[in-house]
C-alpha cells in the first residue's frame, strides 16, 4: 500500500463509504436493478472527480461482482476492446459470480478510432451483463450514437464540506494532524474534484505529522486557464517524484501536449548546465516511449513517458530554485496552431477516405495512400476523388 496514491488507497470500498451524489446514486441503483440483456448502458457524466468510477467499483465490490474495467485513453481500437470483453460478455467467471463492465472516459475517444465507438456498441448491444461508461464530456458530438444508447446519470461537484470530512478521515488514518480551516482551504481549491483534493493532501502531507497553511503555498489555485502553469511549477520546484507526477493529473491536456510545456521550460527554470542535461536526458527517455505509443499504439507504455517527464526532470535539479519563473507558450504548439487549418482539412479527408472505403484512417493512410500516390497520374483516378474531396484536400495528401 506504500506505492499506492491515497486517492486509490481510500476509495469507497461499498455504497456507504461514497460521499454525496445522492441523486445520481439513486438513478444508478434503479437502471441496474431492472437491467436485462440487450436494455441500455448507463453513462454516467460530470466534472473530474465526482465519484463516477469510484461508484461503480463499490457497488462491484460490495455486491462480489467481477469488475472487467477498460479505460478507453489506454485502449484506443476496436481490436483491443474486443479482446477485453470479448467471451467474457457470455461466459460466467470462475466462481459463478456475476459481472459488471466498466468503459471509462469515453468521451476520449479519438475521431480517428471510428471502429472504437461500433465496438463499445456491440458490446451493449450483445452483452449477458451490464455495461457502464463514463465522460466528463457526455455533449461531445462523438458521443451522440452512445447517448442513444444509454440511460444519462449525471454527477454534480462535489460540496466542500463533504470534501473536508473525507480529508479528515484521511488525516486521522495517515496520523497526520491538520485544522479544519486547513483542510477546507484544499476543498475550495480543489473546486468540487474530490480525487484533486486528496491529492493535493497527499502532495503536502505525505511523510508529515501536521501540516499548516504554510504547506499550501506549493498548490496554488486550480483555474483551466492557468492549470498548466500550475503544473509547470510543481514539477520544477518539487523535489518529490511522487507530488511531480501528481502535478499533472488533473491537467485536462494530452500527456504529449505537456511533454512540450516541460520541453520549452527546462531551461527557463533550470540554471545548472548539470541539471539542464539530467533533465533533457530523461525527457529524451520519455520520448522513446512516446515514440513507441505513437507507432505501436502501444498505451501501456504511458506510465514510462510520464514518469520520467515528471519525476525524472523534477530529479534533475539538486536544490529547489525559489525565484519566480515565467513559464512560455511551446513554439512547437505555436507551430501547429498556425498549421491548424491544413491538418483539419487532412484529417476530413482521411475521414472521407475511410467510409467510403469502410476502414479506419490509420489504414488510410499506412496502407491506401501510398497506391493513391502512384495512381495519382490517371486523370480517371483524380476525376473520382473530386466526386467527394475537395481540390486542395486532394493537394494537402499528396495526390
Amino acid at each position: 500500500m506504500m506505492n499506492m496514491s491515497w486517492a486509490r488507497k481510500y476509495e469507497p470500498k461499498n455504497l456507504a463509504e461514497f460521499v454525496d451524489q445522492k441523486e445520481a446514486l439513486e438513478k444508478f441503483l434503479r437502471w441496474i436493478k431492472s437491467w436485462k440483456p440487450g436494455k441500455q448502458a448507463a453513462l454516467l457524466y460530470g466534472p473530474p472527480g465526482t465519484g463516477k468510477t469510484c461508484m461503480v467499483r463499490a457497488y462491484a465490490n460490495q455486491n462480489k461482482l467481477d469488475l472487467i474495467e477498460m479505460n478507453v485513453s489506454d485502449i484506443r481500437t476496436a481490436q483491443q476492446i474486443e479482446q477485453i470483453f470479448g467471451s467474457a460478455m457470455m461466459q460466467r467467471s470462475l466462481w459463478n459470480r456475476g459481472k459488471i463492465f466498466l468503459i471509462d472516459e469515453v468521451d476520449g475517444i479519438s475521431p480517428e478510432d471510428r471502429g472504437a465507438t461500433s465496438a463499445i456498441l456491440k458490446i451493449i448491444r450483445n452483452s449477458h451483463y451490464p455495461v457502464v461508461l463514463t465522460a466528463n464530456d457526455v455533449w461531445h458530438p462523438r458521443l451522440r450514437s452512445l447517448r442513444e444508447s444509454c440511460v444519462k446519470i449525471q454527477f454534480k461537484n462535489v460540496h466542500v464540506w463533504s470534501i473536508v470530512k473525507r480529508l479528515k478521515q484521511i488525516c486521522e488514518k495517515e496520523g497526520i494532524k491538520a485544522g479544519t480551516d486547513v483542510l477546507k482551504e484544499i476543498a475550495s481549491r480543489s473546486q468540487g474534484d474530490l480525487r484533486a483534493a486528496i491529492n493535493d493532501l497527499e502532495v503536502v502531507a505525505r511523510g508529515k505529522k501536521e501540516i499548516t497553511h504554510k504547506d499550501l503555498e506549493v498548490l496554488g489555485y486550480r483555474n483551466k486557464e492557468t492549470q498548466i502553469f500550475d503544473a509547470l511549477k510543481m514539477i520544477f520546484k518539487t523535489k518529490s517524484p511522487m507530488a511531480a507526477k501528481l502535478a499533472i493529473m488533473n491537467v485536462e491536456r494530452d500527456p504529449q501536449e505537456i511533454f512540450w510545456w516541460i520541453e520549452e521550460n527546462i531551461a527557463n527554470e533550470y540554471e545548472s548546465p548539470e541539471e539542464i542535461a539530467r533533465a533533457y536526458e530523461a525527457l529524451s527517455k520519455a520520448d522513446l516511449f512516446r515514440r513507441r505509443i505513437a507507432l505501436r499504439q502501444n498505451w501501456r507504455f504511458l506510465v514510462y513517458m510520464i514518469d520520467l517527464m515528471t519525476a525524472g526532470v523534477a530529479l534533475a535539479k539538486k536544490e529547489m530554485y525559489r525565484k519566480f519563473t515565467k513559464y512560455e507558450y511551446p513554439k512547437r504548439l505555436k507551430m501547429f496552431s498556425i498549421t491548424k487549418g491544413e491538418r483539419k482539412e487532412v484529417s476530413d479527408a482521411l475521414r472521407i477516405l475511410a467510409e467510403k472505403l469502410h476502414c479506419s484512417t490509420k489504414v488510410i493512410r499506412q496502407e491506401y495512400l501510398p497506391y493513391f500516390k502512384l495512381m495519382k497520374r490517371d486523370k480517371k483516378f483524380r476525376k473520382s476523388l473530386l466526386e467527394f474531396l475537395t481540390p486542395q484536400q486532394i493537394n494537402l495528401l499528396g495526390l
